[in-house]
């Protein structure tokens, strides 16, 4: 991890390409309800907040384990928030 900067650009990325995607399949379902995909843009929304607060927060010991833990967190989310993505129908 190069530095704090870096990684909330990456925690931005990601995330935004979350909703993005989540936004073009309710573009090309317009038929179809959209609670479940809502749902996949809050939680998106929470993982941001929660991510962002735990860069931000300076009372940590060993920064550099602690933005390797947080970058770990985004992966797993991030893979979870796209399988959701995948199953909506």
């Amino acid at each position: 991890m190069a530095n704090k900067r870096d990684l909330k650009k990456d925690i931005n990325y990601v995330l935004g390409d979350i909703i993005e995607a989540v936004y073009v399949w309710e573009l090309s379902n317009t038929e179809k309800p959209t609670k479940e995909s809502e749902a996949i843009i809050d939680e998106a929304i929470a993982t941001f907040d929660e991510l962002i607060a735990r860069v931000n927060d300076r009372s940590v010991e060993d920064k550099k384990t602690h933005f390797k833990a947080i970058n770990n967190d985004l992966e797993s989310k991030g893979r979870d928030l796209i399988e959701k993505i995948n199953k909506l129908k």
